[in-house]
Order: C-alpha cells, then sequence, then structure tokens
C-alpha cells in the first residue's frame, strides 16, 4: 500500500517515533552497586581482589547487597563470558576480566562482566553485542534542552542518563553477526517505494541520529516525502556516526585538522581537583594554582556540549576526580592521574569539538524537513508498518546458543 504523504509534520504528534520505527528496546542496565565500574581496569581488579579475601559479614558489607544480588546469589553467566556461577561467598571464580562500555553518552568505562555482581545486566543486550552490532542510545528528556536526543556506540553501552528519565538502548541489530535489523517491518520496503533507491538499515540509523530530537513521548523521528533531503540527511548522519563509533567498525578515528588539534601544554597534576575553561584562550585547565595542567585548543563547541542540559567535560572529569560519597570498594581509586586519562579527555574532546561544527548543519536540515513534505505516522499506518508486531518488541530467539545458568546448569535459549 503507498503511504500517504502530508504536507508539513502536522505537529509532534503527526511525527513518527523512534519507538515506531526501531520497535525492540532494551531499559538501561541496573548494576545495583557502582563499584563494578570505573574508569580504569586496575582499579576493578583491586576491587575484586579485596571482595574475595573478605569474608561473613564485612564481604557483605563491601558488596553492597541488594534485594537482587548478595554473595549468596547464584546467576547465570553473561552470553559469551565464562564466569562462575555459584555463590560468590562460596566460589567467587576466577576473575572476569573487565569489558569496556558506554557509560552514559560519551564516557567510555570498564565493568565487570559477571552477573552475580549485577542486579540487572541485560542479558539480551549481550547476546547481541558482536562485531557487526551498533546501539542506539536515548538521552534522558530535559524540557528546554537543545542537546541531541540519542547517541550511537559501538559498545555495550549502560543506558545511564546524566539528568532526567533514562531512555531506552534499541541495538540496530535483533540477532548476533548483523542479521535482522532492528526496524518496523516493511518500513525498508516503504522507504525504498519512496525514494526510488535501496536503503539499508544503517541509512536509517544514520538519518535518525542527523534529525532526531526529544520530547516527552521519546524521541522523534520525521520522515521526508523527498529523496533528495533524504540522501543529504543520511550523509550528514554518516559522519556523525563514524565520530561517535571513534573508529569502530572499519571507520576512522576522530582527528581535527592540524593546528586545531588539542595538546597538553601544560603537565596535568598528580591530583587535579577543579576544571574551569578560559573561552578568550580556548584552554582548558585542571587543578588550581601555578601547577595546574593546560589542554589547548578547545574549542567553545566542544566545553559546551551538553546532554540533558549537563556539560560533557565537566561530567567526564567529575566521575574521576570527586570524592564526596565514595567509600567501601568504590573508594578503590587511582592514587594519580593515569595517562591513559589524558589520551581519553584529548580523544573525547575532538569527538565533542566536531559534533558541535555539525550542529548547523544539523539545524539547517530540521528547518528544512519543518517546510517540505512529510511522511506522518499517520502513512506509516496506512502502509501497515505501524503499529509493529508484538514479535518486533520481543528479543529474537537464539535457539542454538548454549549459556551456562546458574550453579553451572545449561539453557537453550
Amino acid at each position: 500500500m503507498a503511504a500517504r504523504v502530508a504536507a508539513g509534520a502536522g505537529g509532534a504528534e503527526g511525527i513518527p517515533l523512534l519507538d515506531d520505527l526501531m520497535p525492540w528496546s532494551v531499559r538501561p542496565l541496573r548494576t545495583g552497586r557502582p563499584w563494578v565500574t570505573a574508569p580504569d581496569a586496575a582499579s576493578l581488579r583491586a576491587r575484586w581482589d579485596l571482595l574475595v579475601r573478605a569474608e561473613g559479614a564485612e564481604q557483605e558489607r563491601l558488596f553492597r547487597s541488594s534485594r537482587s544480588r548478595s554473595p549468596l546469589t547464584a546467576a547465570a553467566a553473561l552470553p559469551g563470558r565464562t564466569t562462575a556461577t555459584g555463590r560468590f561467598a562460596r566460589d567467587p571464580g576466577l576473575y572476569p576480566e573487565p569489558v569496556r562500555i558506554l557509560h552514559g553518552p560519551f564516557d567510555e568505562q570498564w565493568l565487570i562482566p559477571d552477573q552475580r555482581l549485577l542486579d540487572a545486566a541485560r542479558p539480551e543486550l549481550w547476546r547481541v553485542a558482536d562485531g557487526h552490532q551498533v546501539f542506539a542510545v536515548e538521552h534522558g528528556y530535559v524540557p528546554q534542552d537543545t542537546g541531541p536526543a540519542l547517541s550511537v556506540t559501538a559498545l555495550l553501552p549502560d543506558g545511564h542518563s546524566p539528568a532526567g528519565r533514562p531512555g531506552r538502548i534499541r541495538p540496530l541489530y535483533r540477532r548476533p553477526g548483523g542479521r535482522e535489523p532492528n526496524l518496523a517491518p516493511g518500513l525498508l520496503a516503504l522507504l525504498d517505494t519512496r525514494y526510488a533507491a535501496p536503503v539499508a538499515p544503517e541509512s536509517v540509523l544514520a538519518w535518525t541520529l542527523a534529525v532526531a530530537r526529544p520530547s516527552p513521548a521519546g524521541c522523534l523521528v520525521p520522515l521526508p516525502a523527498d529523496g533528495t533531503l533524504w540522501a543529504e540527511g543520511v550523509e550528514l548522519g554518516r559522519e556523525l556516526l563514524r565520530l561517535q563509533l571513534r573508529g569502530a567498525r572499519g571507520g576512522q578515528r576522530p582527528r581535527l585538522p592540524g593546528g586545531r588539534r588539542p595538546y597538553v601544554r601544560a603537565a596535568i597534576p598528580p591530583r587535579p581537583a577543579a576544571l574551569r575553561y578560559d573561552p578568550d584562550d580556548e584552554a582548558l585547565m585542571l587543578g588550581e594554582g601555578p601547577g595546574e595542567g593546560r589542554i589547548s585548543p578547545v574549542p567553545a563547541g566542544a566545553w559546551e556540549f551538553r546532554v540533558s542540559g549537563v556539560r560533557m567535560l565537566e561530567l567526564w572529569f567529575e566521575r574521576r576526580t570527586a570524592q564526596d560519597g565514595r567509600e567501601g570498594l568504590e573508594a578503590l581509586r587511582p592514587r594519580d592521574w593515569p595517562q591513559e586519562w589524558t589520551s581519553e579527555l584529548l580523544e573525547l574532546i575532538t569527538v565533542l569539538a566536531l559534533l558541535g561544527e555539525l550542529r548547523p548543519a544539523q539545524e539547517a536540515l530540521r528547518k528544512r524537513l519543518a517546510a517540505e513534505p512529510a511522511v506522518t505516522r499517520d502513512a506509516l499506518r496506512a502502509a501497515g508498518v505501524v503499529p509493529a508486531p508484538a514479535t518486533a518488541r520481543r528479543p529474537a530467539s537464539v535457539l542454538d546458543h548454549h549459556e551456562e545458568g546458574p550453579e553451572g546448569q545449561f539453557a537453550l535459549l
């Protein structure tokens, strides 16, 4: 059935939601205890070793038990991971090598991948997290927020929101190996016909990244009636995707042109306690007094880059330096500023600066969309794309994959 086209979006109620287009979504991970994640891997090993040595009440205190998890809880191994599945207090097993995750938008950290330590690890995400997968993560909605509505990552995201209610995590593919795109049945065929050209799942994600905007109902994703406008948006979205993937999936790592790349002009002190920005010199200052570190040039767009109203560089720094409220295992942290944090900070500045430079192009695209004919939710409904069937909103079954359950039992999924 051909899609009906309406002029304009007909208000927010006429614009498709990301939930219409990518129907399978997963709630954010719930670790239950902050010590299982850290900006550095060495701290996680020290925390594990201390917990293993502790016994009885002391181990339970350090563990920070919840209704879902305690040292006496058995749990299945996470998909793709080989870990002990019995009670931690009885047999901790070997230390699981930490995995790199995206802790909220733009902050890459480490996680101990042991389901006995995690209140809600979302194993359905781990089953599809492979070298082909890309995750779209909705950000928490904050009124009057002008930041991006979602971000993308090749890492396993925890879905943490810096402010507002956490959004949903939407894998691009429902099965490992980049099979079965997480798109409403019939959507690709409809867009193929509408734009008179093949539309790939990655193109839908790229378009979404370029034009999505937040709303109380979720991410809004306007779809143009014009194939030329679609192609321009996809091209812009592919660049946004490349920057956020940071070299994953065969792409190039983000780099600013020569002369504009940030460098460490003054060494970062061992324990920087403050962060400030000098807009006149485009310099980021870490620490206080004559011994403060200095990075420049740092474009204002990188410093002002916010998600859900929160400045990303400030949040990144605070998570690595704040001491208030840290106790027990979480207090085990690097004594001094690790060199790898400096490298990560330079890359984050680069990513945010380049994303900031693309914002005018995104705004111009959104303005053109508002003035052009659009494929509305009513058009998707008339074509049978909306609402998506219930099966499209559930994880796909993996019938040939064995996973170790609690206490060493095996399950066929």
